[in-house]
């Protein structure tokens, strides 16, 4: 059964890229994809019962910054040992501690390669 990845970032056209990118992985029937361009909204959907396998947030989002976006998903209960990849430009090791304080499990940096977020997204799920 695919795993369900849900990526948030506030740029339609890094969505599009990343979805481009893991084609390989969803043709394969590893993971389906859902993307939310609004962190607000998939805040509200995951609160509302939408399930994921894991969750790939943007750090710098106009509407809610990704790290708050990530720490109010892990004080959910149901959601706190769900893995979830900071998918970012941001990369500065003082932003990087905050994410592993929240409990973060990784942190692609932004222009990506497709085989990187590919083996990100794999290590991560556990797919061979």
């Amino acid at each position: 059964m695919a795993k369900k990845v849900v990526l948030v970032d506030d740029s339609k056209t890094v969505l599009m890229t990343a979805e481009l990118a893991l084609k390989p992985l969803v043709d394969a029937g590893h993971i389906e994809i859902i993307t939310y361009e609004d962190p607000t909204v998939a805040l509200e959907a995951i609160k509302n019962g939408l399930a994921f396998d894991l969750l790939l947030t943007d750090i710098n989002m106009p509407q809610m910054n990704g790290l708050d976006f990530a720490r109010q998903v892990k004080a959910m209960p149901e959601m706190r040992l769900k893995p979830i990849l900071a998918f970012t430009t941001e990369n500065a090791p003082e932003m990087v501690q905050q994410g592993k304080q929240i409990g973060l499990a990784g942190w692609v940096v932004k222009p990506f390669a497709p085989e990187k977020l590919q083996m990100a997204i794999k290590r991560v799920l556990r797919i061979r």
